[in-house]
């Protein structure tokens, strides 16, 4: 089931819990719910959504907010995987262009992380794709990030449509929570409310989390 906004948010689907206990978005029924989607070699995921989503728990946990961390994959396999999510986790341990940036930036401390993550993280479930995407698919892909497509001249609408053909013939996996909730890519911030409806699915920077927060923990 796809996920849209002002409806029941469907269940996260995921293959591990590598921190805190395995929980349902029912089970957080009369919480506020903010879903953090990382990848583990996403660079702005750890300078700026993590620490932010971090904070936010810190100050809001105990005033009815819960936060989820769930780690995708959408490129660089090799990397966001389940081994490196885990000495995260339990290390600090940062690797790839995550590493390489935030060492430039003097951002380590000791070469880990100088964060903990204090709230429940699971590993998005990936699927091996074992067929390419159908032409209907590649439309409703394109169609959902350009909403004038068909309005576009012919030779525009061929040029996408080769890049989001080449885009998927890239991808060796598909994760069914980065999929089914349609997000554009990482950081991600999901927002469930009390009620269990899904109110927001916001793309890289949103310095807008904290005020939306507060406005769901008062409804």
């Amino acid at each position: 089931m796809k996920a849209r906004i002002g409806e029941k948010a469907p269940l996260l689907s995921v293959s591990d819990w590598v921190q805190g206990e395995p929980c349902t978005l029912g089970q957080l029924a009369g919480k506020v719910v903010l879903i953090e989607v990382f990848q583990v070699n996403c660079p702005g995921c750890f300078l700026y959504s993590l620490p932010q989503a971090i904070d936010l728990y810190q100050r809001y946990s105990n005033s009815g907010l819960a936060v989820i961390g769930v780690a995708t994959a959408f490129e660089d396999f090799d990397k966001n995987n389940l081994a490196n999510l885990i000495r995260l986790v339990e290390n600090s341990e940062v690797i790839g262009e995550t590493q390489r940036l935030l060492s430039l930036q003097g951002n380590l401390a000791g070469g880990r992380w100088p964060h903990r993550i204090p709230f429940p993280v699971a590993m998005d479930r990936l699927n091996k794709r074992e067929q390419d995407m159908s032409d209907d698919e590649i439309t409703a892909f394109i169609k959902a990030r350009i909403p004038n497509f068909e309005q576009q001249a012919h030779s525009y609408q061929q040029q996408i449509r080769r890049q989001a053909q080449n885009y998927f013939q890239s991808l060796t996996y598909h994760a069914e929570t980065f999929e089914g909730y349609d997000l554009q890519g990482t950081p991600s911030h999901i927002l469930v409310d009390k009620q269990g409806i899904l109110r927001e699915c916001a793309f890289g920077a949103y310095p807008e989390l904290e005020a939306r927060i507060l406005q769901l923990l008062n409804e």
